[in-house]
C-alpha cells in the first residue's frame, strides 16, 4: 500500500529500520530546562488535585451519596429532589475519579518500569491520554523522559491508534492533521533511532560491508514471477523472513532508477542486499565472488552497495505520516491511505494489472515507439475507452448492415493511422478490463448485501485499488461491521475486500452504488478513485491551464465510459466540447457560468424536492432497496475556468448540500485558494497531483491535448454518420470504407505459401507443426497478426499473449521463434517483418480464410462480379463454402482473451450474412428459390440473429408457392423470438406474405 506524505521536516528526520551492519551512534541526551521543571510542578499540582483533592472534596462537602440500606419499591415513587440529583451526580463523579486514578496508576507503572506502551484502561480514551500527559510532564525531569508519547492535540483519537508503535501509527492512522503528523513523526524518529542503535550493538559481530551478500531478481519463467517470499524461503530457510530483505533494501535506488516501496512489487534486474546468514548458489558475495559475475552486474552491485548509508540515514517510509482533513461547509472530510499490509504468505506474488505491469517493465521501453504513457498507466480509463469504442464500432456495423446509413452496407471500420493508431495501441496495452469487472462486481455485491440486511449504503469518500488487487473503501464515518466477505480495514472508516474474495462475486441485479468514483492518480502501486458526488462541497484544482485541462479531460473521459456506473450526467464548462462523441448520452457542454448556475439551481431544487417526496435522506438511500430509483444517478460538473469570487461563492452556496443530492463539482483555479472549496488540489508541471491538506501526493492521471484529440478521432471515425465515408465525411457510398484492409489474389497464380483457417477450427497449411510446448503461443500470435494486417505493435502482442505482464527478453524470444517458424519467401524476404513504425507485419504470402472470404465478397460485389453474372455467382458460392463455423471455434479455454477487445465477432456474422443475401438475390433473379433457401440457411448457421436473413428466407419460401412450408417457417420464427415477440418489421412482412400467420401461432399456443 502507498505511504502517506508528511512535511519535509518530518520525513527528513525519520530513519528506516537499521540493517545489521549499521554503525552504532551515540545517543543524544537532551538537557532539562527550567521550563521542564515548571511543567513538572504544574503536572504534580494537577494530579494532586484530581487524584487526592476530588475525593476529599466529595467526602467532606457531600458525603456518602448512596442510601444506607436496601431501597424498597416505594423508593421508585418518591419525588426527585435537588438532593437526589446531587447524589446521582456525585456517583458519576466518583466513577470518573476512579477511572482517572486507574489510568494514572497504569501510566506511572509503565513509565517507571520502562515497558513502553502502557496497557489500556477500558472505555477511558481521553482520560488515559490526559493521565499520560500529566505523568509524562511530571517525569520529564527523570530518566524516562525519552520515551514520552504525543501531546494533548491527540485527545479524541482512538486508544487503538495510540496503542500502536509510533512508526506504525504514523503509517496507519487516517485523518491526522499536520501538527499531529509532526509530533508523531518526531516520536517515531526518536524511537527508531534508539532501535537502530540497539540493533547495531546486538549485531556488532556481523560481517563487514565488504562481505555483504547480494541477490539479483530473476526474470519470470512463463507465468511464474520471482518474489521476496520465495527468495527468503530459498536462501534464509523461512519465507516469513522476507521482511528482513524488504527492510534492508527499502527505498534504495535500483539500477533502473526506481525504488523498492512494496514487498509485493519487485522487478527483474533489481539488486537485493541479503542478511548475513543467507545461503545458496544464486547469491553474489562481494568482493570475493565478483569475478564470477559479469562486469555490468558487478558494477550494478557496487553502485547499489553505496546507497546503503543513504537508505539507512533518512527518507525511509517508517515515519512518513498520514492524511489530513479539510473543512468545507461545516463538514470534516478526510482522505487517507489504507493500512500497509505485508505481502501474502504464499509462494506466488500477485502481479499488477496489465497496464501497470507493462508500464513498469524496464525493458519494455525499448519498444515503446512513442506510445502515450498517460494511457499506458491508466488501466481503468483505457479499459473504459476501449470498451466504449468497441460498442460504437459494433453499433456502426449493424447500422450500416440494416441500411440506416444509405450506401454503406457492410462498412469496414477505418484503420486508424498516426496518433490515433498509437492511442489505440496504448489502449490495448494499458487496459485492465478484469480490474474494471472486479470493481463493478464488488461494489454492486456490497450494495446487494447491504440491501439484504436492510442497511443503507455508507457514504464513501474514496476507494484505493492496490497493486495486489485488494480494494479499500474509505467511509465518511464509521458504518458498523461490513457484510461478508468485506472486512474492516485499519479502523472503523475503512472497509476492505481482498482480490480473491472479489473474484468470487457474480453479477448482482442492483443499481451501481458509487458511479461517481473516478481515478485521480497513483501513489506507489495503489490507485486513488475519488467519489466526486460525495464531496461535501467543491473540489478545486489548481495549476496551469494546460495541466488542469489534461486532468479534467481524463476525469471526463473515465466518467463517460467507465464500467462501474449505470447512468449519469457530466456537464463540461469551459472545455471539452470535442469530448461529446465519447458518450453523447452522458456528456453535455455549457458555454459559461451563468448557464451553469441557472441549470444547476433548477436541478438542485428538483432533487431536494424529489428526495423529500420519496422520504430519502440522500441519493444513497434511493439506490438500495426495492425502488432503486434511476433518477438518483449522479450529476457531475467539471468547470475548467476559474469563476470570479462572487460566482465562486454562489457556486459554493449551491454546492453546500451537493453531496446528499448526488451532485459533484470539480472547479479549476489559477491560484491556490478558491472561495468555498472543501478540498483543494494542485497539478504540477511534473505531473504530480498534490493535496497537502489531504496528505496526498499522487502521480496524476491525465489525458493531454494531443491524446485527447486522437481518442476523439477514434470515436468520430467509428460513427457511421460522421466518420470517413459517411454523410459528413469524404468518400460517400463509394469511399474506401467498404474496401477490406487486405485483398488476396484469388487467382491460381495467387496461391499462398502459408494458409490459415480461422473461420471454424484453427488449421495451418504450409508450415511444419511447432514444438508442442510453445505451439499454443505461436498459433495465438499468428492469429492476432492475421486479424490485423495493418500491423501489430510488439507491446500489443505481448499484452495479448501475457495479460499479467512479461519481460522484453521473453517476448523477443517468442518473436524470434515465430520468425523462424514462418520462414522466408523464395526471394529471401522474411514472412514476419517490422515496418517503419516498429509494428509487426505479415508478408502477403501468409493469408487466412477470412482474408479470402473478404476478398471474394469484395470482388463479387465491387470488382469483376459487377460486370459478369456468372463470375459473381461463382465467387459468392466459393465464399460461402469457406464458412465452417464461428471464428477459432476450438480455441483453448483461457487463451485468446484479447478477442473481447476486437469487433471481429460482429464483423464475421455480418460478412457471412451479406454473402448469403447476395447469393440468394443471385438465385432469385432466375427464380431458383430452393438454391436461395440453401444459401440463406448456410448463412444462418453463422449469423442466426441477423433479421435480414430471416426476411429473405421468408420471401424465398413464399416464392416456392408452398403455404404449409411458409406457415411452418413462420411458426419456427415466432418460437425463436421468445418472450420478446416478433420484431415489428418481421411482423409487417409476415402480414404481407401470410396474413393468417397469427392463427397458426394461436393454435400452436
Amino acid at each position: 500500500m502507498p505511504r502517506r506524505r508528511t512535511s519535509s521536516s518530518a520525513s527528513s528526520t525519520a530513519p528506516s529500520a537499521a540493517p545489521r551492519n549499521r554503525t552504532p551512534q551515540p545517543v543524544r541526551v537532551r538537557r532539562r530546562s527550567f521550563g521542564d521543571f515548571v511543567k513538572a510542578f504544574l503536572a504534580f499540582v494537577v494530579l494532586l488535585v484530581l487524584v487526592v483533592g476530588v475525593p476529599l472534596a466529595l467526602a467532606t462537602q457531600i458525603g456518602w451519596p448512596l442510601p444506607d440500606g436496601a431501597p424498597g419499591l416505594d423508593w421508585l415513587q418518591r419525588e426527585i429532589t435537588v438532593k437526589t440529583f446531587l447524589n446521582i451526580l456525585t456517583v458519576v463523579v466518583w466513577f470518573a475519579w476512579a477511572q482517572f486514578t486507574a489510568c494514572v496508576l497504569v501510566e506511572v507503572k509503565a513509565a517507571l518500569s520502562g515497558v513502553g506502551v502502557p496497557g489500556r484502561v477500558p472505555g477511558s480514551g481521553p482520560s488515559q491520554l490526559l493521565a499520560r500527559q500529566l505523568v509524562a510532564a511530571l517525569l520529564l525531569v527523570g530518566a524516562t523522559a525519552a520515551s514520552l508519547t504525543p501531546g494533548l492535540s491527540q485527545l479524541g483519537q482512538s486508544m487503538e491508534g495510540n496503542q500502536k508503535p509510533p512508526v506504525a501509527a504514523a503509517q496507519q492512522t487516517p485523518g491526522i492533521f499536520a501538527q499531529q503528523q509532526e509530533q508523531a513523526a518526531g516520536t517515531a524518529s526518536a524511537l527508531a533511532e534508539q532501535a537502530g542503535q540497539a540493533a547495531a550493538r546486538a549485531d556488532g559481530g556481523s560481517a563487514a560491508h565488504g562481505d555483504t551478500k547480494y541477490y539479483r531478481i530473476q526474470p519470470p519463467e512463463g507465468r511464474h514471477h520471482d518474489s521476496l517470499w520465495e527468495i527468503a524461503d530459498r536462501h534464509l530457510g523461512d519465507g516469513r523472513r522476507y521482511k528482513e530483505i524488504f527492510e534492508l533494501n527499502k527505498d534504495r535506488v535500483q539500477p533502473d532508477g526506481s525504488k523498492l516501496s512494496e514487498a509485493s512489487l519487485i522487478r527483474p534486474g533489481w539488486i537485493m542486499e541479503m542478511p548475513g546468514d543467507a545461503r545458496g548458489g544464486e547469491l553474489v558475495e562481494m568482493p570475493d565472488e565478483a569475478p564470477n559475475v559479469s562486469e555490468q552486474v558487478r558494477q550494478q552491485i557496487s553502485d547499489y552497495a553505496r546507497t546503503g548509508d543513504h537508505a539507512q540515514g533518512g527518507g525511509g517510509s517508517g515515519a512518513q505520516g498520514g492524511g489530513s482533513g479539510a473543512h468545507g461547509g461545516g463538514d470534516n472530510a478526510q482522505v487517507s491511505l489504507p493500512e500497509q499490509r505485508p505481502a501474502p504468505a504464499t509462494p506466488a506474488t500477485p502481479a499488477p494489472s496489465a497496464g501497470q505491469e507493462h508500464a513498469a517493465t524496464p525493458a519494455a521501453a525499448d519498444h515503446s515507439f512513442g506510445l502515450p504513457e498517460a494511457l499506458l498507466t491508466a488501466p481503468l480509463l483505457a479499459a473504459g475507452l476501449l470498451g466504449a469504442l468497441g460498442r460504437r464500432r459494433r453499433q456502426a456495423l449493424w447500422q450500416s448492415a440494416l441500411g440506416s446509413v444509405g450506401g454503406r452496407r457492410g462498412m469496414e471500420p477505418p484503420t486508424p493511422t498516426g496518433d490515433a493508431q498509437d492511442v489505440q495501441d496504448a489502449l490495448l496495452v494499458g487496459a485492465d478490463p478484469e480490474g474494471v469487472r472486479l470493481l463493478d462486481r464488488a461494489l454492486r455485491g456490497l450494495a446487494a448485501a447491504l440491501t439484504a440486511e436492510s442497511r443503507p449504503l455508507p457514504v464513501v469518500y474514496a476507494a484505493w485499488m492496490g497493486g495486489n488487487g485488494d480494494l479499500h473503501l474509505q467511509l465518511a464515518q464509521p458504518a458498523g461491521k461490513p457484510p461478508a466477505p468485506w472486512q474492516l480495514g485499519q479502523d472503523q472508516t475503512f472497509w476492505m475486500l481482498a482480490r480473491a474474495d472479489a473474484e468470487r462475486y457474480e453479477d448482482a441485479d442492483t443499481a451501481a452504488p458509487y458511479p461517481g468514483l473516478v481515478s485521480l492518480g497513483t501513489m506507489d502501486d495503489s490507485r486513488l478513485l475519488l467519489n466526486l458526488e460525495s464531496v461535501p462541497g467543491i473540489v478545486s484544482l489548481g495549476g496551469t491551464e494546460a495541466d488542469r485541462t489534461a486532468v479534467f479531460a481524463s476525469v471526463a473521459a473515465e466518467l463517460a465510459t467507465n464500467g462501474w456506473s449505470d447512468r449519469m450526467t457530466i456537464t463540461l464548462v469551459g472545455f471539452g466540447e470535442d469530448l461529446t462523441p465519447l458518450a453523447p448520452n452522458r456528456i453535455r457542454h455549457l458555454d459559461g457560468f451563468e448557464d451553469l448556475f441557472e441549470t444547476m439551481s433548477a436541478e438542485t431544487r428538483q432533487r431536494r424536492g424529489a428526495l423529500g417526496a420519496a422520504g430519502h435522506d440522500s441519493v444513497l438511500t434511493g439506490r438500495t432497496g426495492p425502488a432503486q430509483h434511476t433518477r438518483w444517478a449522479p450529476h457531475l460538473v467539471l468547470l475548467a475556468t476559474q469563476p470570479s469570487d462572487e460566482d465562486a461563492l454562489r457556486l459554493a452556496e449551491l454546492a453546500a448540500d451537493a453531496g446528499r443530492l448526488g451532485i459533484g463539482y470539480l472547479v479549476g483555479t489559477e491560484g491556490t485558494d478558491l472561495p468555498g472549496a472543501a478540498w483543494e488540489m494542485r497539478i504540477t508541471g511534473e505531473g504530480k497531483l498534490l493535496a497537502p491538506l489531504l496528505g496526498l501526493e499522487l502521480e496524476a492521471q491525465t489525458l493531454p491535448a494531443a491524446q485527447r484529440r486522437a481518442v476523439v478521432e477514434l470515436f468520430t471515425d467509428a460513427d457511421p454518420e460522421h466518420g470517413p465515408g459517411g454523410s459528413d465525411g469524404p468518400g460517400g457510398a463509394s469511399g474506401t470504407a467498404n474496401t477490406p484492409p487486405f485483398l488476396v489474389d484469388i487467382s491460381e497464380q495467387g496461391r499462398p505459401a502459408v494458409y490459415a483457417r480461422l473461420v471454424g477450427s484453427y488449421e495451418i497449411i504450409g508450415l511444419d507443426a511447432p514444438d508442442d510446448d510453445r505451439s499454443a503461443l505461436l498459433h495465438e500470435a499468428l492469429a492476432l497478426l492475421l486479424l490485423h494486417r495493418e500491423g501489430v505493435h510488439p507491446r500489443v502482442l505481448s499484452s495479448a499473449l501475457w495479460p499479467r505482464g512479461v519481460t522484453a527478453d521473453v517476448r523477443d524470444a517468442l518473436l524470434e521463434r515465430l520468425r523462424a517458424w514462418l520462414g522466408t519467401d523464395p526471394d529471401g524476404a522474411p514472412r514476419l517483418a517490422t515496418d517503419a513504425t516498429g509494428r509487426l507485419t505479415l508478408a502477403k504470402s501468409v493469408v487466412s480464410d477470412l482474408d479470402v472470404l473478404r476478398s471474394l465478397y469484395y470482388e463479387a460485389t465491387q470488382g469483376r462480379g459487377v460486370g459478369s453474372r456468372q463470375v459473381r455467382g461463382r465467387l459468392l458460392t466459393d465464399a460461402l463454402v469457406l464458412v465452417r463455423g464461428p471464428l477459432l471455434a476450438d480455441r483453448p479455454e483461457g487463451r485468446y482473451r484479447w478477442l473481447t477487445h476486437e469487433i471481429i465477432d460482429a464483423q464475421l456474422p455480418l460478412l457471412v450474412a451479406d454473402t448469403g443475401l447476395a447469393l440468394s438475390e443471385f438465385h432469385l433473379e432466375k427464380n431458383r428459390a430452393e438454391k436461395a433457401i440453401e444459401a440463406l440457411n448456410a448463412a444462418l448457421r453463422t449469423a442466426p440473429a441477423d433479421e435480414r436473413l430471416w426476411h429473405e428466407l421468408l420471401r424465398a419460401t413464399h416464392a416456392t408457392g408452398d403455404p404449409d412450408r411458409l406457415r411452418a417457417l413462420a411458426a419456427d420464427l415466432v418460437g425463436r423470438s421468445g418472450a420478446r415477440g416478433v420484431p415489428p418489421r418481421t411482423e409487417a412482412l409476415l402480414d404481407e406474405l401470410l396474413p393468417t400467420w397469427r392463427d397458426g401461432v394461436a393454435a400452436a399456443g
